[in-house]
């Protein structure tokens, strides 16, 4: 085997069968392999970024790692800030950067760059391959760093010139270790926070927000009166009607703050203690009181879901505590707001849907109606890097065929990664993505009305209306269907022979917004 049917075998062995690729030439023999290495499918992106952050969706729903293809250190440039997101989400993916040949790095070529120095910000575990015969066991053990845990990127870095020489077999199988268990003392410790009769509360991310995880610290809100929160920023959370709903900590700190005051206690798990997005003039980061004392319960690297078993089990049995909702009606009327979208999906999104969200300055009050959906998987932001939406339901997609994708998207931050409408199209994924036209960079407007910022030249620097970016026409121009919603009647309908139809579709769904909310500073 050449290098790169050793290394994309080694990959298979290791049950990691898709790569999502932007390839150059230094990278045209793992094209090439993928016609000689069966069980390694190729998904061909047309930007570096969305290859990173369907990579990330992929890892997200599939709890394993996906590859990505990406040519020389421009290219993984071009990637950093989806592979920064994918950090931040813990998702574990194995990065192949192709190299120029050890030859040509005598010399100073257009594309010669320091690879490994442009990858080591957002990954884990880097290596540069020296020789051929080094790709398999540096196949494992890329394997190996990505699944932790915590989840990683680990970035393989190969020369043109290792990729076409002999390499020898595939690498070995690695074992893919399990969570630590939960510590005994933690355990205890927050059995005792719980029982102090100080008002307490647990603070859930990564894996305490799927499965055992939500039935576990639902039983320990009912037995002990815990209050359970999470961020905005998780990387999977399982939702809807008859599923336990933590309270979501809200975005700007003078809201947070009041909805955490009087806390004493904070057990953490799978978490870091809470903070703003942004600092802000005259506002603690940490949105917690200054008095509240922090507990680990679970680490990142530990299981978060065992821990909070072991937990409710020292602290009593009780029922878990679920507050029935009803599915909402279907909106109608002639105006279309974010709440009336929030609630058209929640109304009409079917049973196990993944839903990607990136709807920015709409997604509060779209998020706030998607507790009385049907039972769904939601991808929320994880490391700001705006543009991840449409990318993460490719890769939610690609892991879940059988299941609708929707992506609730931004028109600003749309525009970052609309070639993953190409990709849908291509692959023929069931996705929709709802994008909200507010026609501005609205957040940016919030916050600057916040501080005091605006300006008339201030406002054209956020004003994406003029001119008007036509999303039905872009997605037809990549190959998706659309349609455009100026009503709540017009997005209800669509939304709903949407949800009926597989395949890829786009809903334009142009929104009035309320007034951004005011500074109390």
């Amino acid at each position: 085997m050449n290098g790169a049917e050793c290394l994309f075998a080694t990959l298979v062995r290791n049950g990691v069968d898709l790569c999502l690729m932007n390839p150059g030439t230094s990278e045209l023999e793992f094209v090439s392999a993928l016609d000689r290495v069966k069980g390694m499918r190729g998904v061909l992106c047309l930007f570096e970024g969305v290859c990173a952050a369907a990579a990330d969706g992929y890892s997200r729903m599939t709890g394993g790692p996906a590859a990505t293809l990406f040519h020389t250190g421009p290219g993984l440039g071009n990637a950093l800030a989806y592979l920064h997101n994918a950090r931040k989400a813990r998702s574990p993916i194995v990065a192949i950067v192709g190299q120029h040949t050890a030859q040509h790095l005598l010399y100073e070529s257009p594309l010669k760059s320091d690879i490994a120095g442009i990858a080591r910000p957002v990954s884990g575990w880097v290596r540069e391959i020296e020789g051929a015969g080094a790709i398999a066991e540096a196949a494992s053990e890329a394997v190996s760093a990505a699944v932790g845990p915590p989840g990683q990127i680990a970035t393989l870095i190969v020369p043109a010139d290792c990729s076409w020489s002999e390499a020898g077999d595939p690498g070995l199988v690695v074992a893919r270790p399990a969570k630590r268990a939960p510590r005994t003392e933690c355990v205890r410790e927050a059995a005792r926070v719980l029982r102090s009769g100080e008002a307490a509360g647990l603070f859930l991310s990564g894996s305490a927000l799927v499965g055992r995880g939500l039935e576990a610290a639902s039983r320990l809100a009912a037995s002990t009166g815990v209050r359970v929160f999470t961020n905005r920023f998780f990387n999977r959370m399982e939702r809807g009607r008859n599923r336990f709903a933590p309270e979501r900590i809200p975005y700007f700190p003078e809201a947070a703050q009041p909805v955490l005051a009087g806390l004493k206690h904070l057990v953490l798990v799978e978490a870091e203690p809470p903070v703003s997005f942004f600092g802000y003039r005259g506002l603690r980061s940490l949105v917690a009181p200054e008095d509240c004392q922090y507990h680990e319960l679970a680490s990142a690297g530990e299981d978060g879901q065992a821990a909070l078993e072991a937990l409710a089990d020292e602290c009593g049995t009780a029922r878990p505590a679920f507050v029935e909702r009803e599915r909402p009606a279907i909106p109608s009327g002639s105006q279309l707001t974010p709440a009336l979208v929030g609630q058209a999906v929640a109304a009409l999104l079917p049973e196990g849907a993944i839903v990607s969200d990136e709807a920015v300055s709409s997604g509060e009050a779209i998020s706030a109606c998607l507790d009385a959906a049907a039972p769904h998987d939601f991808l929320a932001v994880t490391g700001g890097a705006i543009g991840q939406g449409l990318p993460l339901a490719v890769g939610a997609a690609l892991a879940c065929p059988n299941r609708k994708v929707v992506a609730l998207e931004g028109d600003g931050s749309g525009m970052y990664t609309l070639q993953s409408l190409w990709t849908m199209a291509r692959e023929r994924l069931d996705v929709v993505s709802v994008i909200l036209a507010n026609r501005r960079y609205r957040v940016l407007g919030i916050e600057m009305e916040r501080s005091g910022a605006a300006g008339a030249l201030a406002g054209e620097m956020i004003d994406i209306g003029r001119p008007e970016l036509d999303w039905v026409k872009l997605a037809e121009g990549m190959g998706v269907a659309a349609t455009r919603a100026t009503t709540a009647s017009e997005f209800a309908a669509q939304f709903d022979a949407a949800m009926r139809e597989r395949g890829p579709r786009l809903i334009e769904a142009v929104i009035t917004c309320p007034a951004a909310p005011s500074s109390s500073r």
